[in-house]
């Protein structure tokens, strides 16, 4: 990993840091939104200093999705989306320097690669905030910037009837041909959806 995580709390150090700081808080969890098929869930935690509180004193939402992670974690994407919140919503609590934890900010470094295309749509975004406030970038024209790189901005990752497709990239070890595109998440070969090549 690389050198940028040593900065982050992990999930696991913000619970314990929290158990420490209130021996008798309580940590309740919730799906707060879910559709598995899609590969998606939301968790929302609630953080309580004293077990008797009847409100908590801090909240906290995650987003996880099956995709965002890499192969050998997908199977627990739930439960990690899960810590996530806790640790998000302890940090509402009890301040860190790092809002997001370890583990969220280490699967940064698992998303694809944008394509050349993706690099160059959101570098024509680029305007220094010097610019707008000397001037020289009118807030008419970032914001009209902004919606016309939005409306430019390549489709959405594709969905077939297991959920979000999966982004792959490499060379045929047959042909020896580079491939791009999405393939289906279903782990039953006589099931899977056909491959959305680019």
């Amino acid at each position: 990993m690389s050198d940028f995580l040593k900065d982050y709390e992990g999930a696991n150090d913000t619970i314990i840091r929290f158990r420490r700081e209130f021996p008798f808080g309580r940590i309740t969890t919730a799906i707060a939104d879910k559709e598995l098929a899609a590969g998606w869930i939301l968790f929302r935690a609630e953080i309580y200093r004293e077990f008797e509180d009847q409100t908590p004193s801090a909240t906290g939402y995650a987003y996880g999705n099956v995709s965002a992670y890499p192969q050998n974690m997908k199977k627990w994407f739930v439960e990690d989306t899960e810590t996530s919140a806790i640790a998000r919503a302890i940090k509402l609590l009890t301040p860190s320097t790092t809002r997001p934890s370890k583990e969220e900010m280490a699967r940064v470094e698992y998303e694809p690669t944008p394509s050349k295309s993706e690099d160059d749509l959101w570098a024509s975004l680029t305007v220094k905030q010097t610019e707008i406030e000397s001037g020289t970038q009118s807030l008419g024209t970032v914001i009209s910037l902004v919606k016309d790189t939005i409306e430019a901005a390549p489709p959405q990752t594709p969905m077939c009837k297991h959920g979000y497709m999966t982004f792959k990239k490499g060379v045929s070890k047959t042909t020896n041909k580079p491939y791009t595109g999405y393939t289906c998440v279903s782990t039953d070969r006589n099931d899977q959806c056909k491959p959305v090549w680019l």
